[in-house]
This record gives structure tokens, sequence and C-alpha cells, in this order.
């Protein structure tokens, strides 16, 4: 589990690529080593990674290929600036929402709009997913928890505000018109609009089947 509080923005330090798997690694800082362990979890870019292996400060993962097509973990390549976040720990105070660290796609930046202390990022959503993004709502952007400022369902973008405290911490800073981040949607909001969902569909299927009988019935 994870907060969608990012720790830090450290680049990617070596990757390397083989059929159906890509093996790279991140130099943690001393805060981030501590206590940690192969076979935890970490959160790059808002995907969560089980560490690997650990040489001093230098933590591996692997990413599979379907990790690969879903993220722009894809992207990476060394240099590359990343957001990271360790797991949660119980007890700990959440400062922004529960998350998996399962990312449901990327949305594309389309528009930046910037003005003194103050950054707003337009994003191409897709309309698979856009369902479950309200205004005022809360979503997570490369592992980042922010809120949602705006939707536009028809052309199926959304809209976000960044401070300059997130823009320091992480790498929206960086990131130009193109760009895709990872999203990872709110899971109650996903249950909640699924469920509501199949409830009118299976009323609205009722009742289409009791006009249906009422019509032959009345025919025969």
């Amino acid at each position: 589990m994870f907060t969608g509080i990012v720790q830090d923005m450290l680049p990617i330090t070596a990757l390397s690529k083989k059929p159906g798997l890509t093996t790279f690694a991140i130099d943690l800082t001393p805060s981030l080593l501590s206590e940690l362990e192969t076979g935890a979890s970490i959160a790059v870019n808002g995907v969560c990674f089980t560490v690997t292996e650990i040489k001093a400060k230098r933590i591996f993962f692997d990413a599979i290929a379907e990790t690969m097509d879903l993220s722009n973990i894809g992207d990476l390549a060394v240099g590359t600036q990343v957001n990271i976040e360790r797991s949660a720990k119980a007890g700990v105070e959440i400062g922004g929402h529960i998350l998996s660290g399962h990312v449901i796609g990327r949305a594309a930046m389309t528009d930046i709009e910037s003005s003194e202390n103050n950054r707003r990022m337009t994003f191409q959503g897709s309309k698979e997913w856009m369902k479950y993004i309200f205004n005022k709502g809360f979503l997570a952007l490369n592992g980042a928890s922010l809120t949602v400022a705006s939707v536009d369902r028809t052309s199926a973008r959304f809209s976000i505000n960044l401070i300059p405290e997130t823009l320091r911490r992480t790498n929206f800073l960086l990131l130009e018109v193109g760009e895709t981040v990872n999203v990872e949607i709110d899971q109650q909001t996903q249950v909640i609009v699924d469920t509501v969902t199949n409830l009118l569909d299976d009323r609205l299927k009722e009742g289409i089947l009791e006009v249906a009988d009422r019509q032959l019935t009345a025919n025969s």
C-alpha cells in the first residue's frame, strides 16, 4: 500500500532489456534505504515494484512486458527522473490517499498553464476510465496524490493544479506536452461507479424484458 506522497525524485542509474523483461536500478538515498530488504515494495512513477536485488545503495527492479506497455516505465532510460515512494508502514499518518500501485493506464499531457506559484496541467484521458474521474475527486499521477481541478467528459480530458512544493518534489516540472503520466484511479470510486452502473444495466434489462413480455401477452 502507498499514500501518494512522493518521497523523492531520483534518476534511473542502470537499465538492461531482455525478451519480455526489463531490469532497471535506482540509487536510493540513505533515508529510503533504511531497513530495506529484497522483496519489499517501492512505487516508481506510481507503479508498484518488488526489490529484486540490493547492491549497497543501488536497488534493482524487474518490469515485465505488460507493465512496460501499460505504463511509462517503458519509456525509461538511464538518467530519467522518476518519483519514488516506499510502501506505507502501519501506524504512519496517510497524508494522501490509499494507493495500490496498480495503474489503469497512461494519460498524455495536452496543455500547461503557468502562473505565479501555480501550474495547471491538462491531460488526455481514456473513455474507458474517465467515468471514474470526477471534479474535486482525487487520483494519482506518476504516484502523486492529486485533486482533480476540472473534467471535460466530451473530450475525455481532465486538469490538475500543482503547488510549488509538489513541483519541487516530483518530476512534473520536467514534464512536457505530449509526454505521458501513469494514472491510478481511486479504488473506492471505481467500485461505486461499477456497482451503480451494473445495477442500472440490470434494471434496464429487466424493464425491456417486462415490456417485451407484455407485448407478447397482448398479441397472443
